[in-house]
């Protein structure tokens, strides 16, 4: 089976080179890093749950979250200044590869009722945002140990410089982007 990183080499980069007319391979959009974000607001009283979500994700993207703090106090939601509010996962080079791999090839298929990534998931500087509601549909999590299901955010940042660019190279790489209408 190939890879992502083999078909962003073998396939994206000639056929993006022709698209675009560019001869330098580095003037190609390419996937810099992929941030896991997760709000853990909801589970700051239970601190059984905020460990078991950080094994979670741990366990998602092989690498140990950083707990992030809130930076302003919201009285409505309860929420002080300092207070760890979320997790976050930066992945980089060969990790955020076998990570895409693993949401395109085995994950984003297990989705119930799935159709497509939006569209509208291609902000103008061509990073892709995509909301997870259920962190089962990863192979790695056995529901039968699972005392609580959460949802995070996938954000695949590029240095593609629009939108356009960005769709193409998402396109090409496999992700299950909606067709054009």
């Amino acid at each position: 089976m190939i890879t992502i990183r083999e078909k962003y080499n073998q396939e994206a980069v000639p056929e993006m080179k022709k698209k675009f007319k560019l001869k330098n391979d580095l003037s190609l959009p390419k996937i810099e890093k992929v941030v896991v974000n997760i709000g853990i607001g909801k589970f700051l009283k239970d601190a059984l749950l905020v460990k078991e979500i950080t094994q979670s994700i741990a366990m998602i993207t092989g690498q140990k979250p950083l707990l992030t703090k809130a930076k302003k106090s919201i009285a409505g939601f309860k929420i002080r200044e300092g207070l760890e509010v979320g997790l976050k996962v930066t992945l980089r080079k060969r990790r955020m590869w076998d990570f895409l791999d693993r949401l395109i090839l085995s994950a984003i298929p297990r989705v119930r009722d799935f159709r497509g990534i939006k569209k509208t998931s291609v902000d103008r500087s061509g990073n892709l945002n995509i909301g997870i509601k259920e962190h089962l549909i990863f192979p790695e999590i056995l529901p039968e140990q699972v005392k609580s299901i959460f949802s995070f955010q996938i954000t695949v940042v590029t240095n593609a410089k629009n939108r356009e660019k960005g769709m193409d190279l998402f396109r090409r790489l496999g992700f299950p982007i909606e067709a054009e209408n």
